[in-house]
């Protein structure tokens, strides 16, 4: 009936039947059985038919099972669903347009259910604009997304905040599988590699996968001994031009430990200044880890163990040492400043080492930390960044960390995927037209 006023997907389809946004009554299979939708069932992303434990009364008999979408019905043969047993079970078979009876593979036929005569023309035309992307410049609901209410926005931040953190979860996982369960060791990983950040966080990590964390240990009561092994193992001691004093003590003390650990570090990539303002030199931020492990042997328990957020700013409230307090590279003096870890690059730490690493190790307790952890992200300063910003001139408040973290997830994951009928936002705005 309304066709021609969008181009059929099926996730407009996948959204129509979980949320019964169809004519209610009246509905008929292509045969002519009455049809009563009682529970569109359970929406199934992965293999196997798109919803489970549907509920649909067909021509006044009571159906529990499975239900498969497709625009057209011969899909149903053109993805070989007749040779997969998965689809044994399906009761009906939803379509935009029936092309063709479909068959199970004991060869009875299955009722299908053509919606193109049941949808309203007011929530086709809500999602061929919300696609439409001729005067879009940022993302499709552009023009609608400060409409959205806001109980269903803030739900929804808090929700993609917590997808976003469980997706680094993920890495974290993997570290502490290799690690043999071995926290500690986890959290020195975590750390080198966002102590790099973007520029130098793989050169950072490929030192941490090089060098064992037990050596780390039993270097920790010397912040030079820990320096000369960052220093050395990441290349920064070989320049023979430089004869500054520390910088020779450092490379002879690498030399030293390099032939007692039998050290070696082909494999470790060497950091880069290009680009980088000087206070994110790798020097600097090697010889602030260094501070930052000789000054506590247990820093896993006390990253854990803090309470909110002044307690973290303390922990790591470390500078360089004191040879960088003019120094930005070896053998080049500079102005003097105390290169302190600042509150800016500690709320990074907090966002992508200490929150991600408290959710692991709360699950792994079969604890819920989500409260203390929203307590954290809340308190922290929003990130400035171009995706930030143009979601605020669309009208979005984002006044912490959590809400800016949440909406860089909204829109790596959903917006630029085309992903809005899996979005709150894009549900909200059919579903308004419905």
């Amino acid at each position: 009936m309304y066709s021609h006023y969008v181009v059929m997907r099926e996730d407009l389809l996948h959204f129509i039947w979980k949320y019964k946004k169809l004519q209610h009554t009246d509905l008929v299979t292509t045969d002519g059985a009455s049809v009563v939708i009682i529970d569109s069932g359970l929406h199934n992303h992965l293999s196997g038919p798109d919803f489970f434990y549907a509920k649909v009364d067909i021509e006044e008999q009571l159906w529990v099972g499975n239900v498969e979408i497709h625009i057209k019905s011969s899909d149903w043969y053109a993805h070989r669903h007749e040779e997969n047993s998965k689809y044994d079970n399906v009761i009906l078979h939803v379509v935009w347009e029936d092309d063709g009876s479909v068959f199970r593979k004991d060869n009875s036929e299955i009722p299908t259910l053509e919606l193109k005569n049941y949808i309203s023309k007011a929530l086709l035309v809500a999602y061929k604009n919300l696609f439409d992307q001729k005067q879009k410049t940022f993302i499709n609901c552009e023009k609608d997304i400060a409409q959205v209410p806001a109980f269903i926005f803030q739900n929804w931040i808090e929700r993609l905040y917590f997808e976003r953190l469980e997706r680094k979860s993920k890495f974290i996982l993997s570290l502490l599988e290799n690690s043999k369960n071995d926290w500690e060791q986890v959290l020195f990983y975590l750390l080198l590699k966002n102590f790099g950040l973007k520029i130098n966080g793989d050169a950072f990590l490929s030192l941490a996968n090089t060098l064992d964390f037990s050596i780390i240990r039993k270097l920790q009561p010397k912040v030079s001994q820990l320096e000369s092994v960052f220093f050395g193992m990441t290349h920064l001691l070989k320049d023979d031009l430089v004869l500054d004093t520390y910088f020779i003590e450092l490379k002879k003390e690498f030399y030293y430990l390099r032939n007692k650990f039998n050290l070696k570090n082909d494999a470790v990539l060497e950091p880069e200044f290009f680009k980088l303002r000087p206070p994110n030199f790798p020097t600097i931020r090697l010889s602030q880890l260094a501070s930052l492990y000789a000054s506590y042997q247990n820093l896993f328990d006390k990253v854990i163990n803090a309470n909110g957020v002044e307690e973290l700013y303390l922990l790591f409230d470390v500078s360089a040492t004191p040879y960088w307090n003019d120094h930005f590279t070896f053998g080049k003096r500079s102005k003097k400043s105390t290169k302190k870890i600042t509150k800016k690059f500690i709320d990074l730490l907090i966002i992508n080492t200490i929150l991600p690493l408290k959710l692991c190790y709360s699950q792994h307790l079969g604890k819920d930390s989500s409260e203390e952890i929203l307590k954290i992200i809340s308190k922290l300063k929003t990130e400035d960044n171009s995706i930030i910003s143009n979601f605020k001139s669309q009208g979005v408040s984002i006044e912490n960390a959590m809400q800016s973290q949440a909406v860089l997830q909204l829109y790596n994951e959903y917006c630029t995927q085309n992903k809005c009928l899996e979005c709150a936002v894009g549900s909200s705005l059919l579903q308004r037209n419905d």
